[in-house]
């Protein structure tokens, strides 16, 4: 972004451990959600989650295009909460939403990472 001329503010340094906080909020949702798959077919689950995810989340498209009870929706969904913050950061905008972004990604891996620790759990010990 920098070679581009695309960093808006300083604060764009704040990206990176940003984009890692939002592979962890997912790392640790998909480790959770992938222990009480059956079999390999029950992936095709996880993709029907990716898909609207991806397709909406404001990535593409301004969150003002999609209709209002939409847009309540989208606020709501991981991967826009990542894209926010990470836009957010680029832009220099310090808001109280990048604490509230920080916190529902924070909560997510964590959250994730305990349904994985305790479904490995009584998978694995008697």
């Amino acid at each position: 972004m920098a070679v581009l001329g695309l960093v808006q503010s300083p604060w764009a340094v704040f990206c990176f451990p940003a984009a890692s906080l939002v592979g962890f909020a997912f790392g640790g949702l998909g480790m959770g959600l992938t222990c009480y798959l059956r079999n390999w077919q029950d992936f095709d689950f996880l993709f029907l989650a990716i898909m609207p995810l991806f397709l909406f989340s404001a990535v593409f498209y301004p969150l003002g295009v999609y209709p209002g009870w939409l847009q309540g929706v989208v606020t709501w969904t991981p991967l826009y909460q990542g894209v926010s913050l990470i836009r957010e950061l680029d832009a220099g905008l310090l808001t109280p939403a990048i604490a509230a972004h920080v916190t529902y990604l924070a909560v997510m891996g964590v959250g994730g990472m305990q349904l994985a620790i305790h479904r490995l759990g009584r998978l694995l010990l008697p």
